[in-house]
């Protein structure tokens, strides 16, 4: 085969291949067609060459062309490592982003109800008798309230922690088939279990030791809770208020918004486990205790904040790439 006469008959269908590969994202329906033919034929082409030339240049630059063409045709699997790197600086990010005012309502109507409670608990001693005996309630305030940080190994604590934590934002995400309707209750429930604590220990001048002991762990591990009940709870509303998508469409896009929260939190809860079963009861100064506890906090909400607002601004939603259920409408 005179090799110079194949390459001369057939670089013009090589380069306008080469060319429509570059192009890819803004071809025409008519060039994709063309991409298609010109991809089997430079693969013909390849074939060919590698059975009747020893020319490894023109077998390599072929190769090369015949790969990417493939890619462009039958679309290039993302790597792995690409796809992890999207889930936490954008796709779970701007989910919880976008999630903030209800984030922050469920924070306050929390806090609100935590408090309440709390006071309510430790004005009167006839509701505390009605929770537990005198007895019960000084061996909770001087012992077990404390002890419950320190009476198993950390590491068993701190998969124990991260078991229990998991299953409680779990809950959020589960109701939210329900679209999110049995949340606020377990929010409620939550919320009133930390005031009755809370108003025990304040009752016999405890306080200091509650918030040094809660808040380590505790900041980081409600706010993936609430994280996890605003998602749950906006993918209610989407039935509601879908926008101007197809209620479907608002559903299913919500729907995976709440995959990527969960499998973010996962990753924040194993990092509130690991301070509640290391720092919580170690013999740290409470003030540093705390101080960990808050720099994480602040760490979390500012990734969240500095990576959720740039995707947000790129218009990015937190969900897959190319989505089933979307399509163009008019």
């Amino acid at each position: 085969m005179d090799i110079d006469a194949f390459i001369a008959a057939h670089r013009p269908a090589w380069d306008r291949l080469d060319h429509l590969v570059k192009n890819r994202s803004s071809l025409t329906g008519a060039e994709v067609d063309e991409l298609v033919d010109l991809y089997q034929r430079v693969a013909t082409h390849l074939s060919i060459v590698r059975s009747s030339s020893s020319d490894a240049v023109l077998t390599g630059r072929l190769s090369a062309l015949v790969a990417r063409a493939r890619s462009a045709v039958t679309g290039a699997h993302t790597p792995a490592w690409r796809e992890l790197v999207r889930f936490f600086t954008v796709s779970f990010p701007v989910v919880a982003y976008r999630a903030r005012w209800w984030w922050l309502a469920s924070a306050v109507a929390f806090l609100v109800v935590s408090w309440a409670m709390g006071a309510w608990v430790a004005g009167n001693p006839e509701v505390q008798a009605s929770i537990y005996t005198e007895d019960e309630i000084t061996q909770l305030v001087e012992h077990d309230f404390a002890d419950y940080y320190s009476e198993n190994p950390a590491a068993s604590f701190a998969s124990r922690v991260w078991i229990n934590n998991a299953w409680v934002a779990a809950q959020m995400i589960i109701y939210s088939v329900l679209l999110g309707l049995p949340i606020p209750y377990v929010l409620y429930a939550n919320a009133e279990n930390v005031g009755i604590a809370g108003g025990l220990m304040a009752s016999r001048d405890k306080l200091d030791i509650f918030f040094g002991l809660i808040m380590p762990h505790g900041l980081l591990e409600l706010t993936a809770v609430f994280l996890a009940g605003a998602a749950g709870m906006r993918l209610g509303w989407a039935v509601i208020d879908p926008g101007r998508r197809r209620r479907v469409e608002a559903l299913a896009e919500q729907g995976r918004a709440v995959m990527s929260v969960a499998l973010g939190l996962v990753v924040v809860l194993f990092v509130s486990g690991l301070i509640e079963a290391f720092v919580t009861p170690s013999g740290l100064p409470t003030w540093a205790r705390v101080g960990i506890g808050v720099l994480a906090e602040v760490v979390f909400l500012t990734y969240v904040i500095v990576f959720g607002r740039r995707a947000l601004r790129e218009h990015e939603t937190g969900d897959i790439e190319r989505a089933p259920d979307v399509a163009p409408t008019a």
